[in-house]
């Protein structure tokens, strides 16, 4: 019996950004290694397939009944599109809050199929969080977006990248604060939230990743990891005392080390995640060697979600078709489907 193949669901985002060319053209390359269900608009979605391939076959169905819930056991040179259509025409480049409410409905249609067993796995292009807003929903994400409908508590952002040339392992980043102002940061930082966050990451790196005894290392907050309180005491008073009562329940979670010393690879062989205290402490870093090869997951979810690491690019989109790098879609689309056969197993 020929093992099963994943279903994704990969949602093409802003429609007049890359996100539906390189949900395209990224799909269908991957053809024959799962089982591809695009959610946009089939009309146009069918019409930039001419102009990307013309050899890229599409089906289109109209709603989720038509898609079986079992995983395909073979591969299809056809990739399905499930139809969510625009309410206008898109012109590339150009946003248009008219078609705000299509794209979000191609999220909640992504997240229904995976809720009932549909998709093993959402793979979200970039969108637009102007256009939903501007379409009247007050929308601040994706990540926010799935924690809301799946009714999860507790999210944490990671990003991830293949082997670099300086390590042997992925690098992976996950933060412990995302989109808040410097400002903000310390004050967000608690041990309760602290602790929450490890132990998600710790969960989500064994059951979606296989790692069996994750690692994670800890950055602190302050330069020089707060030098013994004389750079600020949230290592003393926070940061420490969480890992050891994570290391105290088995959690191997390490540090906290100082920031601008922890990304070299002597640390960075050894860890399965580095757990960053801010969006730019750790980002810069993994988007420096990455940029267009990453990967965002979300953790903590009850389904699988991956995306690019990149946004709508209107700029190339007006450009025409076959100026976007659809490298971070590949990546996004491969982590996919590995955490899916990992969790099926």
């Amino acid at each position: 019996m020929k093992s099963q193949l994943p279903t994704l669901a990969i949602t093409v985002g802003e429609p007049a950004g890359i996100g539906p060319e390189i949900s395209l053209r990224a799909a269908w390359q991957e053809r024959f290694q799962c089982r591809s269900v695009l959610i946009g608009d089939g009309d146009f979605l069918h019409q930039l397939a001419r102009q990307i391939d013309p050899e890229i076959q599409l089906s289109v169905v109209s709603d989720l009944v038509q898609i079986p819930a079992e995983s395909a056991s073979t591969a299809s040179p056809t990739l399905l599109v499930l139809n969510c259509p625009l309410a206008q025409s898109v012109v590339a480049g150009q946003l248009d809050p008219r078609n705000g409410l299509a794209v979000l409905r191609t999220l909640d249609l992504a997240i229904e199929g995976a809720q009932q067993g549909k998709f093993d796995a959402i793979v979200t292009a970039p969108l637009q969080k102007s256009t939903i807003n501007d379409a009247g929903v007050a929308f601040s994400g994706h990540t926010e977006y799935l924690a809301e409908q799946t009714n999860t508590a507790k999210v944490v952002m990671m990003l991830a990248c293949a082997k670099t040339a300086n390590q042997h392992r992925p690098l992976r980043v996950a933060l412990a604060t995302t989109h808040l102002s410097l400002r903000a940061v310390a004050d967000a930082i608690s041990a309760h939230e602290l602790t929450h966050i490890i132990q998600i990451i710790h969960a989500d790196l064994q059951t979606k990743f296989g790692i069996e005894k994750p690692v994670i290392l800890v950055a602190g907050l302050n330069p020089h990891a707060g030098e013994n309180g004389y750079l600020g005491r949230e290592e003393i008073e926070i940061i420490t005392p969480v890992i050891t009562a994570m290391q105290a329940s088995g959690i191997d979670a390490r540090g906290p080390y100082p920031a601008d010393t922890l990304f070299q690879a002597k640390y960075l062989n050894q860890a399965d995640c580095v757990l960053a205290m801010y969006h730019d402490q750790g980002l810069p870093v993994l988007k420096y060697a990455s940029f267009g090869m990453g990967v965002n997951i979300t953790l903590g979810l009850p389904i699988i979600r991956t995306s690019v690491d990149h946004g709508t690019a209107l700029d190339l989109a007006a450009q025409g078709v076959g100026h976007a790098d659809i490298g971070s879609m590949l990546e996004a689309m491969q982590c996919a489907i590995a955490m899916s056969l990992t969790q099926k197993n």
